[in-house]
């Protein structure tokens, strides 16, 4: 069986999760979008205030942060800072061929953590609240990265 196929249980979890993580991140975008339209405000380019169908009535207010829209890009930066060390070290892990149920706790712990972390952010929860959601997530990447690293070592001899 090709490590890298569907008909791999353990490609298939991770793929799964990683599509998870590619379409929450895809959503952030409309997300920030749909909150500078509802908030009519948040822009951040001068273009933005020329008057168009989109923005009939455009005034200089508009380009001043908005505490909505910048907590959704705040959310969606976080995001972009952590999804691409899962994406690369779950997919070096996976080639180190762990077991599927490990996988799929981590995987998907993984998945959960930062949907919890997005629900706690969104709301306004605390930084300790948020931290204490965030730090399973951090520690998944740790572990994978570390699991990786010792078996490339242990071939590379």
């Amino acid at each position: 069986m090709d490590r890298l196929s569907f008909d791999n249980p353990l490609f298939a979890t991770y793929v799964i999760a990683a599509t998870l993580l590619i379409l929450k991140a895809a959503a952030m975008s409309w997300l920030v979008v749909f909150r500078m339209i509802r908030e009519n405000g948040g822009f951040r380019s001068p273009e933005d205030l020329k008057k168009t169908l989109a923005n009939p009535n455009p005034h200089p207010g508009q380009l001043e942060p908005n505490p909505r829209v910048e907590r959704a890009r705040r959310i969606q930066l976080n995001d972009l800072e952590s999804f691409p060390y899962f994406l690369v070290a779950g997919f070096l892990w996976i080639l180190t061929s762990p077991s599927l149920w490990l996988a799929q706790w981590l995987f998907y712990g993984y998945v959960v953590t930062r949907a919890l972390h997005f629900v706690a952010y969104l709301t306004a929860r605390t930084h300790d609240l948020r931290s204490l959601l965030w730090t399973p997530g951090s520690l998944i990447l740790i572990y994978m990265a570390g699991s990786t690293l010792f078996t490339a070592l242990l071939h590379a001899a």
